[in-house]
């Protein structure tokens, strides 16, 4: 006998356990398929365990920097072998505290791959090879992506490595050539850098970090440049020769064709949806340039199919995922949840000098016929990040001149991926720029310059 529930979800990812709690909450019977470790790759290879390891790097960036505070430590270095096992159990911990929730909700794991077999009926395949079959009312979709491949440049997981491989080296590379510089890629840019590799950026398109404002990619440009990282932008690897002992790597520039060398090449050109072998054209399930079409509560193009995360269009981000879960099941549910507003969704990178964003950037606002207000305000004339020792970057903010709507904001500093969610709450609550410029914010804080930003885009700035 199949086993039946009212939901199923098929991966463990911020998607699919958070959709799987809530529906549970909601008083559903659900059962979770997940092939591989519970969490996902976020919890397991992605946004948590990265975080350990960039935590590793900036101790280790605060150590040999100690002298600047007037603190002498001598003898530092870094054990390798160590900080990849420290990453390691963090992301054990997290999977272990999701494998607590399932249980203290009553979700059912079910070991395997799931398959869309008929409608309400999943097929799993265990690692032995076992197929079984579940059935539910509601299927939901989150299987999540992974590193996207160029044809050029294939992933051997050994010379050409993905991110999960960049988590897990077994010894640290003497040099690295990271193709692409979005999140993943700086993320890894900055941690290999600081703890001692040479490191070289290669970015098709002009800037860094091409989805930020245009201030925000320069500036990261400008502290990388300082701390030893090679950037070139407008720049093309055409080519990966892994003979030999390191990698030669041909790279195509304005100047000319050029070769670099290094131990290791990271491809980080972005990630690619997992669709394949899941049952979604025997079903009639409709795609579109390798995304899951769905409506606003991500019922796909068959009722009782629906699909959230990296695998329907919108950004492939965790919160993201999570937030279109509680959405879908709620509405399975017979609730009323607004659809995600996906113009206001934060986006946060967490290399050194971290990134912050929600909104427009000034360039998109004027495209989009917003006369703008624009106001900026350094961290270098911030009292706070001056007493840490985090005078790099700004808060630069963007509001609407005609009625004082916050259109976008961008953050480039220490902490300001903490910061970023004032600015999300009150987009959302409808908060005009008088209204900030008005809300007491405590000093001295990193944060008081979202304040000092605003009212420089006002003309009443004190400190510049």
């Amino acid at each position: 006998m199949a086993k039946v529930f009212d939901v199923v979800v098929i991966g463990s990812g911020p998607g699919g356990y958070v959709a799987a709690i809530r529906a549970s909450q909601l008083g559903m019977k659900v059962g979770v398929v997940e092939k591989a470790e519970i969490g996902g790759i976020c919890l397991n290879w992605g946004c948590i365990p990265t975080k350990a390891l960039l935590k590793s790097a900036q101790v280790f960036d605060y150590v040999t920097h100690a002298q600047d505070y007037g603190i002498k430590i001598s003898g530092a270095d870094v054990d390798f072998g160590q900080v990849i096992k420290r990453s390691r159990d963090v992301a054990g911990g997290m999977s272990k505290g999701i494998q607590f929730l399932f249980k203290k909700n009553k979700i059912e794991q079910i070991n395997g791959f799931g398959r869309l077999k008929a409608k309400g009926v999943v097929e799993v395949k265990d690692e032995a090879g076992k197929v079984s079959d579940v059935q539910a009312k509601h299927i939901i979709l989150a299987t999540g992506g992974r590193s996207r491949e160029l044809p050029h440049i294939p992933i051997d997981g050994k010379k050409i490595i993905g991110y999960r491989e960049a988590m897990s080296l077994p010894k640290q590379p003497k040099s690295m050539v990271i193709v692409g510089s979005g999140a993943i890629g700086v993320e890894f840019a900055y941690f290999y850098n600081a703890i001692g590799t040479e490191v070289t950026i290669v970015e098709y398109l002009p800037n860094i970090v091409p989805i930020e404002d245009q201030d925000v990619s320069k500036q990261l440009e400008r502290s990388f440049k300082k701390t030893g990282i090679k950037v070139m932008t407008g720049a093309e690897v055409t080519a990966v020769d892994t003979k030999g002992r390191g990698c030669k790597v041909s790279v195509k520039t304005k100047k000319g064709q050029e070769e670099l060398k290094a131990d290791i090449v990271l491809s980080a050109v972005g990630v690619a949806t997992n669709l394949e072998g899941i049952g979604l054209e025997a079903l009639g399930v409709s795609t579109d340039k390798g995304k899951v079409l769905v409506d606003d509560f991500y019922q796909t193009s068959v009722p009782g199919i629906y699909a959230i995360g990296d695998i329907v269009h919108g950004p492939a981000l965790a919160h993201v995922a999570s937030a279109e879960g509680i959405i879908c099941v709620e509405k399975i549910a017979g609730q009323s949840p607004e659809p995600l507003d996906y113009k206001n969704i934060p986006g946060c990178t967490y290399c050194q000098p971290e990134i912050a964003s929600v909104g427009y950037t000034e360039q998109a606002a004027k495209d989009a016929g917003y006369d703008v207000k624009v106001g900026k305000f350094p961290f270098s004339a911030s009292g706070k990040a001056s007493a840490a020792g985090a005078k790099e970057g700004f808060v630069k903010v963007i509001y609407d001149a005609k009625y004082g709507e916050w259109l976008g904001a961008h953050m480039i500093g220490a902490n300001v991926t903490e910061m970023i969610a004032e600015v999300v709450a009150a987009r959302k609550l409808e908060t005009t720029g008088h209204e900030i410029l008005k809300a007491v914010h405590p000093h001295p804080t990193m944060s008081e310059a979202v304040m000092e930003a605003t009212a420089d885009a006002y003309g009443e700035v004190i400190h510049l």
